[in-house]
């Protein structure tokens, strides 16, 4: 049977599991039990010594770098990490949890790229695991841990946490009288004289079933892993000096997070690889020109706001979006905003003022509508803690751009070829680099 610490981290196994750890300073050394598990794991490939963890803090980041390159990589090889679906691997699975946990809540807090790739790679990891398992060895598995984190009777308000996240979503629930229902016993009891000229058994399965239990049961430990996250962080501002090894630790992370993003997130399109770089003003397609240039008639916050913010931060951070077909946050590829505050911003602003009249000077709260487009949420202020509550808005379509800001659209013979400016902007860019190219032959 797989222990339930194998699922669940926060279980008394998997915190017991953290109590006989012993010496931290062990965390470095090679451990032969672990690599003798990892080679003996089915479907293991072991001919790249690289992806096999040598310690605890190896297999901490091959647990993180599992789940970006499965994210991104079009070309991921799960053999690689077959171990990882391995329960014979849990000790050292609980262990490598806590360790990135704790280094991330340390270093970077919950409102992090770092964080939300934690919370999301432990969802992922959960789902891989339990599609290994027999289904009646994953049902006892999965009952075994709900109702170690529900109680008898459940409220739909006991999922605050869960629902104002998105985690979950309200309709993904059978409520009756404000409870959750989750029991086919309570199914029957509260649904079955309702349900006419269907089988009341195969509406449960259909609408609760094993699903509905091992969604609401990942989802809780994703909450789980975001709340001890959000713990650690608040415990170490208060705390003198953090350990060094998280501290190490969390700088590796941020590597592995960095450098999938930078190989796979938003690398590569059609007829040439196009990464972020620095925006180049010589590949916008007029739309954008005209913008930038002041608008100097009607539709000046649309053009702004709608058209050109989401164009230049997409250009500048993520001009690959539509191919990879990935949504990412502004902060999965520049972790400080640091592009966004010294590049993006400050061209967004001086098209802002050169329209006519200035933008910000009869309507200087359209400065928080610019921030809800980047996803920062209906702030003054772009800040890590409040990305994701809102979206970060796509460029708009020629399509949309002829239809809502038809005074836009003044096309070249490129313009025939697409049909997105972000899209032009790409050929463009790969346009002058094969210019640049020929030149130096």
């Amino acid at each position: 049977m797989v222990r339930v610490a194998f699922i669940n981290p926060f279980s008394e196994e998997g915190r017991q599991m953290v109590r006989e750890l012993g010496n931290i300073k062990s965390l470095y050394e090679e451990n032969a039990h672990l690599i003798n598990l990892v080679n003996r794991s089915r479907s293991q490939d072991i001919s790249d010594e690289g992806s096999i963890p040598h310690n605890h803090i190896d297999m901490a980041l091959k647990r993180l770098e599992w789940y970006m390159k499965k994210k991104n990589d079009p070309s991921f090889d799960y053999r690689k990490y077959a171990y990882l679906l391995d329960p014979e691997i849990t000790k050292f699975d609980v262990i490598a949890f806590y360790l990135l946990s704790q280094a991330i809540g340390v270093k970077f807090g919950p409102n992090s790229r770092e964080s939300r790739a934690m919370v999301e790679s432990q969802g992922k990891l959960m789902e891989s695991r339990l599609g290994e398992l027999f289904k009646s060895e994953k049902r006892v598995l999965v009952a075994q841990i709900l109702n170690s984190l529900l109680m008898d009777e459940v409220k739909w308000t006991f999922f605050e946490d869960l629902l104002s996240s998105k985690k979950i979503k309200l309709p993904d629930l059978i409520i009756d009288q404000g409870n959750i229902i989750l029991n086919k016993e309570d199914f029957m009891e509260s649904f079955s004289s309702k349900i006419k000229h269907r089988d009341p058994d195969k509406m449960y399965n259909l609408l609760v079933g094993d699903h509905i239990k091992e969604l609401i049961m990942t989802k809780m430990i994703m909450q789980k892993t975001e709340n001890y996250i959000s713990t650690v962080y608040e415990k170490s501002r208060r705390e003198v000096e953090p350990n060094p090894l998280l501290l190490e630790l969390a700088e590796e992370i941020s590597k592995i997070l960095s450098e999938t993003t930078m190989s796979y997130g938003y690398g590569g399109s059609y007829g040439g690889e196009v990464k972020a770089s620095p925006l180049n003003p010589k590949a916008f397609p007029p739309c954008v020109k005209t913008v930038l240039e002041g608008i100097k008639s009607g539709g000046r916050n649309d053009a702004i706001i709608l058209f050109l913010t989401p164009f230049l931060s997409y250009a500048r951070l993520y001009p690959d979006v539509f191919r990879r077909n990935v949504t990412m946050k502004v902060s999965d590829v520049d972790p400080q905003l640091k592009v966004v505050e010294n590049e993006i911003l400050p061209l967004v602003y001086g098209a802002a003022e050169r329209c006519s009249p200035p933008l910000f000077e009869d309507q200087p709260q359209e400065k928080v509508n610019i921030n809800a487009k980047m996803g920062f949420g209906m702030h003054t202020q772009i800040e890590l803690k409040h990305e994701g509550e809102t979206t970060w808005y796509t460029p708009m379509s020629c399509e949309k751009v002829k239809l809502h800001l038809p005074s836009l659209c003044k096309p070249d013979e490129t313009c025939k070829k697409i049909g997105n400016p972000l899209s032009y902007y790409i050929r463009k860019l790969r346009e002058i680099k094969g210019d640049e190219d020929g030149s130096e032959d």
